[in-house]
């Protein structure tokens, strides 16, 4: 019992903790995604309308006499921005969760009007390259219209919906970079092997030449271009193992060190949208970690981490940047926002998203380490439930989606949700992660259903033997590639795992690899080293599709899929349904046929979460003292 009190200090009390409402975690917010506009004199942002998230537009501050812009009935808007002039609102959206984005324009001097398609292409997605700072009403978009697998630029006039391509893609670009002045100078080309080729030109005309050629594993990427123009600020792998921020000199093509850490990857650069100038960069460590170059910078952020114990985000700012819109994540206060004025030093609270959570209902998050299958270092998270002695407790693996991606430091709902139901909540980096350098990430390749599950399986172990989980009490969930990992958990460690949740993810590889989106197309050689070649690599796929290890699995599961899903095709989900149920198996299934890779619809979101609530309590919640236990029952 020695360690006891430190455990309670930092995950709560014993004390009765409220069940909250399965609403308040995953229904529409009240508010999110404040903007400023360049002017800085108004403010828009995301709210409900008729159930779906929609534009508001308000004076600075003003939240109470905001007037709603945008009218989306069917799907709900999730990001916006302002043009430069601040004339227009602008934003993207899909039908039904295909990822076909069209770009809208919405004009707040006439909320009653339609918003306009300005990427009409039927079957064509849209994605911004550029909003030119001196040109306001043009717009650089890459759209795959011609070729479904390629994006060429568009340069789009804004006022009127005028399109006229300005550069088509030779077949192996995937990303196109405009210098300081709005000119498309710089794309990064993907080509054989996974390799990345950046390429460069010196005005807005004429042929691209090869600057620089990357491995896949030294991790490429171009941020944007030096104030003078001269170079990119660029970050890179080569020579190290850790991702490190550096200038490409557009004649030489060579590196020159900004920054780096010896074990994690450079985040990002902080650039000015102003003058150009570089003001610090970003470390995603166990906490987001920031280094600030620019003397203003480091006061700003000084004086933003005394208002508030999250992590400090900066989310927008005015055509000066004088005036900011900052954000906090922290796991107990979600997104509280507030107004900061550079000149004054002056924070105003704004809003906080979902109002109703409150903080000390919420629950801590522990940054964990521990040896993978191998010994690798793996890192992750623990949340620990209130209400309950943190010991033996009925736990969830929680597997990100990426798997290129990595859990963060934060508020997660569903990590808080289960956490208030009783579970504790276990989250693993496993390897193959990113953030933790290229040889953590690469050490993940061909290891789907391999070593990527043993670093899983390693970190339920850790649980176990620290006295938090009981081991006869273990259930697996998670997302898109967590789906998968949840299915192959159950399939190749039947053992381990009393129930799993799959929510949109991969049971075959050699028809999920074969039904990519042809957009991917630049991508593909990547894709083919890193999981394996459908054509090249049957047996060894085979092996690795938790499909044809259906007859293994023997807890129960639950399979949630969107229709229009153009990642994960739904068939995904209905072959090992089938597989299962032919075999005998105990398996639940919810179709949407109006999303895609996740469910936007809040009605959509709290019909699976629910369903998902009463699953894991069927299998893991234990009875005490006749009843079911639940946090704050």
């Amino acid at each position: 019992m020695k360690h006891l009190v430190p455990l309670l200090l930092l995950f709560g009390s014993l004390a009765n903790a409220r069940e909250i409402p399965i609403k308040d975690f995953f229904d529409n917010p009240k508010i999110s995604s404040a903007s400023i506009s360049p002017d800085a004199k108004s403010y828009a942002f995301l709210a409900p309308d008729n159930n779906r998230m929609n534009v508001w537009v308000c004076a600075a501050g003003q939240f109470d006499k905001a007037r709603v812009i945008t009218h989306d009935k069917a799907r709900g808007i999730r990001s916006f921005s302002w043009t430069r002039d601040g004339k227009y609102v602008l934003y993207s959206q899909d039908q039904g969760g295909n990822e076909n984005f069209h770009i809208y324009r919405a004009d707040p001097s006439k909320p009653d009007a339609p918003a306009v398609d300005l990427t009409p292409e039927e079957g064509a997605r849209a994605e911004f390259v550029d909003l030119p700072r001196e040109r306001p009403d043009e717009a650089l978009v890459a759209i795959n219209a011609r070729d479904k697998r390629y994006f060429d630029v568009y340069r789009l006039r804004i006022s009127t919906g005028e399109l006229k391509m300005i550069q088509q893609n030779p077949g192996d670009i995937d990303s196109w970079h405009t210098d300081t002045n709005g000119v498309l100078r710089a794309a990064a080309a993907q080509i054989s092997g996974g390799r990345t080729e950046i390429r460069v030109r010196d005005s807005g005309e004429g042929p691209f030449r090869v600057l620089a050629t990357y491995t896949d594993e030294e991790d490429a990427s171009i941020h944007a271009f030096t104030k003078d123009g001269t170079a990119l600020y660029f970050s890179s792998a080569r020579g190290t193992n850790t991702s490190h921020l550096a200038t490409l000199d557009l004649k030489t093509g060579k590196e020159t060190l900004i920054d780096e850490d010896p074990e994690y990857d450079i985040d990002g650069p902080i650039i000015s949208d102003k003058t150009h100038e570089l003001l610090g960069v970003v470390y995603n460590k166990d906490r987001m970690t920031y280094k600030m170059f620019d003397p203003q910078m480091k006061k700003d952020l000084a004086l933003l981490e005394k208002v508030h114990d999250g992590d400090v985000l900066f989310r927008d700012s005015d055509a000066g940047e004088q005036h900011w819109i900052i954000a906090y994540n922290s796991p107990t206060d979600p997104g509280a926002t507030y107004a900061y004025d550079r000149a004054t030093g002056k924070t105003d609270f704004l809003y906080r998203p979902r109002p109703w959570l409150k903080p000390d209902e919420l629950v801590g998050m522990k940054p964990i380490s521990f040896p993978g299958g191998d010994g690798l270092a793996i890192h992750g998270y623990l949340s620990l439930p209130k209400g309950v002695e943190p010991k033996n407790l009925p736990t969830v693996l929680v597997v990100h989606g990426g798997p290129w991606a990595r859990d963060d430091w934060g508020y997660d709902p569903e990590a808080q949700f289960l956490c208030n139901r009783g579970f504790a909540v276990l989250q693993v980096n496993y390897r193959g992660s990113t953030g933790y350098g290229k040889k953590f990430l690469h050490a993940g390749d061909r290891e789907w259903g391999g070593k990527m599950l043993d670093d899983m399986v390693a970190g339920v172990d850790w649980a176990v033997a620290q006295g938090y989980s009981d081991k006869d009490k273990l259930g697996v969930y998670g997302g898109s590639y967590g789906g998968y990992a949840t299915l192959a958990a159950l399939a190749f460690r039947p053992a381990v795992f009393k129930c799993g949740v799959d929510y949109v993810g991969v049971s075959n590889l050699l028809t999920f690899m074969n039904t990519i989106p042809p957009y991917w197309e630049t991508y593909r050689d990547v894709m083919y080293r890193r999981v394996g070649n459908p054509k090249t690599d049957v047996a060894f796929l085979r092996s690795r599709s938790p499909l044809f290890a259906a007859d293994k699995i023997i807890a129960p599961l639950f399979i949630a899929q969107g229709f229009n899903d153009p990642r994960v095709n739904h068939a995904e989900a209905e072959q090992i349904v089938k597989a299962l149920k032919a075999a005998g198996k105990p398996v639940e299934y919810m179709v949407k046929m109006d999303e895609g890779h996740g469910f936007a619809n809040p009605e959509n979101r709290l019909d699976f979460y629910g369903k998902m609530e009463a699953f894991l309590a069927k299998y893991l919640l234990e009875k005490r003292g006749g009843a079911v236990h639940k946090s704050g029952a």
